[in-house]
C-alpha cells in the first residue's frame, strides 16, 4: 500500500510528532512539497504532505490560520510538516487550533530532520509500493495464465476474483453471462447485460465503469476487431489498485487471445459448414453427412430450416443469384447487420447446445439451424426487432438499414436444395415487402397477388389496359366494369350481364369491342389471364 502519514510518523529517522489530526493519519500521502508561499493551494494537486517553516506566514493570527488552513483542507492536502526551531521555536498555538478545528493532521518536524530526507521517505515508500504491485502483478499474470491452459475461462475468472477481491464475468458477443466466480455473482452479472450491449455499440476497445450500492464494477470489450466478440466484467468493494489493474489487463489479454484463437476455429468451422451447404445443395446428403461428422451431424439427423440474409444495400441491388454451390464463403469483416444476426443466432443455439452452420456467401449469409429450435426464434425476434411494429412497410425504399432474409419449410438433407430455394423466394418477397423476415410457408399459404405490387407490374397493367380506359372516358360505354364482370363469371354471359344490369347481347357486344381495342382475343386462356391479373393489380384500394 502507499505511504501514510502514521507510517512517516512511525519513521525512526525522521522524528515527527502529531500535534493535529491524529484520527486522519491513515491517509495516503501522494508527494511530499515543501513551500512557503502564502497560497501554496494552486500548485497542489491533492494528497501532498506540505512542508513549511511559516517564512511568509503570520502564523500567530488566528484568523489568517483558519482561512490558511481550511484552503489547504478544500485542495485535499493530507497533511501540514511544521519544521520548528526555525522561524518559530514552536508550533503557534493559532496554528494548532485551526488544524484542529479542520481536522487536518499537523506534524511537527525537529531541526535536526531536513525537508529532503521527508520527501526521500515518501519517494522510498511509494518506490517499494509500486514494486511490490508490479511483483504482485507478474505474480497474478502467472497464476492467470496458468489457470487458463488448465481450466479454461472458467479457471481464469475464479483466479482472477480472488486476485481483486471479488468477482468477474465474461459475456459472449450479445451480452449473455458465459461464465462468472464466485457462483454467487450469478445474478449480479445477469443485471449487467444492458450495460455490455450499450458498451458494444462504443468503438473498441471500449470499458465503462458502474457504480452501485452494493460494489463498483468495471465492463471491458474483448477482441481485436473493429465489433468486439465478448466483454469482462469485474466487481470489486472499491477502486482497484495497482496490482489488481494489473491483474484484470493481464486477464483482458488472456481473454483477448482466448477469443482470437476461437476466432479462427470459427472461421475453419465455417469453411466445412460451407462444404457441407455445397454437397446437400449438390444432392450429396451421404457425402455431406460424412464431412459434417459430429460437428454439424447432429444438425443433419432432425428436420431443419435454411436461412438466407443479407443486407438491405445488397438487397436494393436484385443481383442475379448464382449457383449456389458455386459460391466461395467470405467474412463478413465489416460487420454490420449480418455480424449482428450471426452473434445472436450463434449465442442462442449456444445457449441451447444446438448444432448450427453458419456459411457467408459474399454479401449473403446462410444458416442451417434445428426446426423450432432457439436459433430459429432468436432470428425472428432479431427480426421483429427490424421491422417494429412487424406491419410491412409501405415503402420498400424506406428500409435503409438492417436487413432482409427468407426463412424456409423444414426439410432434410434430401430436399436442402428445394429448401434453399423457398429461402431465397422468401427472401425476393421480403425485399419486395420492405419486411425483414419472410417464412416461405406464409408465402405459400397467401395470394399471389401482393407479390404482383412492383413498379414494373403495374406500368404493364396500366399499359394493357390504357386503351380501354380511354374508351370508357369518351362516354361509350363501360367496357373496364363490363370485363371485370366478365372474367369473374368466368365467361358465363347471363350471370355477368345480370351483375352488369345490362342484357347478355350487349355484353357480347362489349367484349367484342374489347378484342377490337385491344387487338387479342378472349378466347386464349393466356390474354384472360393477364387481363384478369392486370385488372386486380390496377384496382383500387
Amino acid at each position: 500500500m502507499p505511504p501514510t502519514l502514521a507510517s512517516l510518523v512511525q519513521h525512526t529517522a525522521l522524528k515527527l510528532t502529531v500535534r493535529a489530526g491524529e484520527d486522519r493519519l491513515e491517509t495516503p500521502v501522494r508527494w511530499a512539497h515543501a513551500s512557503e508561499l502564502a497560497d501554496p493551494v494552486p500548485y497542489m494537486e491533492g494528497g501532498e504532505l506540505l512542508l513549511i517553516t511559516a517564512l511568509n506566514l503570520d502564523a500567530e493570527d488566528p484568523a489568517a490560520m483558519r482561512r490558511y488552513v481550511k484552503r489547504l483542507g478544500a485542495a485535499g492536502v493530507a497533511g501540514l510538516g511544521f519544521a520548528v526551531g526555525v522561524h518559530y521555536a514552536d508550533i503557534p498555538a493559532a496554528l494548532v487550533e485551526a488544524a484542529t478545528e479542520e481536522g487536518l493532521p499537523l506534524l511537527a518536524v525537529p531541526r535536526r530532520t531536513p525537508f529532503l530526507a521527508i520527501s526521500k521517505a515518501v519517494l522510498a515508500a511509494i518506490a517499494a509500493d509500486q514494486y511490490r504491485a508490479v511483483t504482485a502483478g507478474f505474480a497474478a499474470q502467472r497464476e492467470l495464465t496458468k489457470q487458463t491452459l488448465q481450466r479454461g475461462p472458467e479457471g481464469l475468472l475464479t483466479a482472477l476474483s480472488g486476485q481483486v477481491d471479488g468477482w468477474a464475468a465474461l459475456y459472449d458477443a450479445a451480452g449473455t453471462v458465459v461464465a462468472v466466480a464466485p457462483d454467487w455473482a450469478q445474478r449480479r452479472a445477469a443485471r449487467l447485460t444492458p450495460d455490455v450491449e450499450r458498451l458494444r455499440e462504443r468503438p473498441a476497445p471500449a470499458s465503462a465503469v458502474v457504480g452501485g450500492a452494493e460494489d463498483r464494477i468495471e465492463v471491458h470489450t474483448l477482441g481485436t476487431g473493429r465489433l468486439p466478440r465478448a466483454a469482462l466484467a469485474v466487481g470489486t468493494a472499491g477502486a482497484l489498485g495497482t496490482a489488481e489493474r494489473y491483474a484484470v489487463h493481464a486477464a483482458i489479454a488472456l481473454l483477448t487471445l482466448t477469443t482470437e484463437r476461437s476466432r479462427s476455429l470459427h472461421r475453419a468451422e465455417q469453411r466445412i459448414g460451407a462444404a457441407v451447404l455445397r454437397m446437400l445443395l449438390a444432392g450429396e446428403p451421404d457425402h455431406a453427412r460424412a464431412v459434417a461428422g459430429d460437428l454439424y451431424g447432429s444438425l443433419l439427423d432432425a428436420p431443419f430450416r435454411i436461412i438466407i440474409a443479407e443486407p438491405v444495400t445488397a438487397a436494393r441491388k436484385e443481383p442475379e443469384i448464382p449457383h449456389a454451390a458455386a459460391r466461395r464463403p467470405q467474412s463478413d469483416s465489416s460487420g454490420g447487420p449480418l455480424a449482428e444476426l450471426s452473434d445472436v443466432v450463434e449465442s442462442a443455439a449456444a445457449r441451447a447446445g444446438e448444432a448450427l452452420l453458419v456459411v457467408p456467401e459474399g454479401e449473403r449469409l446462410v444458416l442451417l439451424a434445428v426446426d423450432g429450435g432457439a436459433a430459429v426464434a432468436a432470428c425472428g425476434t432479431y427480426a421483429a426487432s427490424l421491422d417494429g411494429d412487424g406491419e410491412d412497410a409501405t415503402d420498400p425504399g424506406q428500409q435503409d438499414e438492417g436487413l432482409v432474409a427468407g426463412l424456409s419449410a423444414p426439410t432434410g438433407p434430401i430436399a436442402a436444395r428445394s429448401a434453399y430455394k423457398q429461402a431465397d423466394q422468401a427472401l425476393s418477397v421480403a425485399r419486395r415487402r420492405g419486411r425483414s423476415l419472410v417464412e416461405h410457408e406464409e408465402v405459400a399459404a397467401g395470394s399471389v397477388l401482393p407479390l404482383l405490387a412492383d413498379d414494373a407490374v403495374r406500368a404493364f397493367a396500366d399499359g394493357l389496359l390504357r386503351a380501354l380506359h380511354e374508351h370508357d372516358a369518351t362516354g361509350r360505354g363501360d367496357l373496364v366494369a363490363s370485363l371485370r364482370a366478365w372474367l369473374s363469371r368466368h365467361g358465363q354471359w347471363d350471370a355477368a350481364a345480370a351483375d352488369l344490369g345490362v342484357h347478355r347481347h350487349t355484353l357480347r357486344y362489349r367484349m367484342r369491342r374489347v378484342e377490337e381495342i385491344l387487338g387479342r382475343s378472349l378466347d386464349d386462356p393466356d390474354v384472360r389471364m393477364e387481363l384478369w391479373l392486370a385488372l386486380k393489380t390496377t384496382a383500387p384500394d
